[in-house]
């Protein structure tokens, strides 16, 4: 499933803004579906390797540290396409997802609660090798 790497100019890169943190939000998103999967940050070094490598590499805030998604779950994510808005400060990768999802909770995407809902659907997918 690699995916190859995507030629980005130094003006696309330049263009992207980066908040007082030094990041960016990234929104991922299955490029068969459209379904939204994720949303999380990257920083100029982990948007440049994800171009490089064809996979995701984020910042996590939490962890301060890289995290290339699916090196400990295996649900990696192989990046179809990639975009940022006209303003900048947000990107946009439409991917393929390997595995059950995104979510490390279980389930397919990030955004699997909805506002008015009583209760959480079920995980589609098993957690328990995470």
């Amino acid at each position: 499933m690699p995916a190859p790497s995507i030629a980005a100019s130094p003006e696309q890169l330049d263009a992207v803004k980066y908040d007082a943190s030094g990041l960016v939000p990234a929104i991922v998103q299955d490029h068969r579906s459209g379904q939204v999967l994720m949303m999380a940050y990257m920083n100029a070094e982990t948007l440049a390797e994800t171009l490089e490598s064809g996979r995701t590499v984020f910042w996590s805030r939490s962890r301060q540290e890289r995290w290339r998604k699916g090196d400990t779950s295996g649900e990696r994510q192989w990046v179809k396409g990639a975009y940022y808005d006209c303003d900048g400060d947000t990107l946009l990768f439409l991917v393929e997802q390997e595995g059950g999802g995104a979510c490390h909770t279980g389930h397919r995407s990030c955004f699997f609660r909805s506002f008015g809902s009583e209760t959480d659907p079920a995980p589609t997918y098993s957690t328990a090798a995470r």
